[in-house]
């Protein structure tokens, strides 16, 4: 266990959705004027929810993306309320859409400072070029995750598929600095 508790913030979930069959765009912004819609720039709608707070790209053929969203739940909760919003509008949805969770970006503290020189020899799978850039890359195989350490404590993790993997990768990742004595407490 390590010697001080790591704090993990969840800063955005990416969730691919599919509905299974098409959608007309252009009834979508007459139904909803206020979404973002140039496809002579882009494909895809963009569907912003103030509550929660994500933008869900929407796309022709039934797929979707949320960002943004801070837990797998929001996330759900998101594109179950933009299908509502589209239902609400006249877009006739047939069937429950099957949601992926793709990413999951968190940030976390250790609350000690990394040796990271040390640290890229030790830890394996890592890549360290600090003239090119102040973190040194970690791949970790299980989870499945890469993870940015810098001197400071502080951590980013990405790819993950559920939030568990997070907390679970920060908290094999503390345990292995410490025991390596490759991070220091003031």
């Amino acid at each position: 266990m390590p010697k001080v508790k790591a704090s993990v913030n969840i800063e955005n979930v990416v969730a691919s959705a599919t509905l299974n069959q098409r959608i007309d765009l252009n009834a979508v912004v007459k139904g909803y004027p206020g979404v973002e819609y140039r496809p002579e720039q882009f494909p895809g709608l963009v569907f912003r929810l103030k509550r929660p707070k994500t933008a869900t790209l929407i796309f022709n053929s039934g797929k979707m993306v949320c960002t943004g969203a801070k837990s797998e739940k929001e996330s759900r909760r998101a594109v179950a309320k933009v299908i509502r919003e589209l239902k609400k509008s006249g877009i006739i949805i047939i069937g429950k859409p099957e949601l992926k969770i793709q990413n999951i970006v968190a940030s976390a503290s250790l609350g000690g400072m990394i040796d990271l020189e040390k640290s890229a020899y030790s830890l394996g799978r890592t890549m360290y070029e600090p003239e090119q850039f102040p973190g040194l890359i970690y791949r970790m195989d299980t989870p499945k995750v890469v993870i940015l350490l810098f001197a400071s404590g502080k951590l980013v993790c990405t790819g993950a598929k559920r939030e568990q993997d997070v907390y679970d990768a920060v908290s094999k990742l503390h345990q292995k600095l410490e025991e390596e004595d490759l991070i220091y407490y003031e």
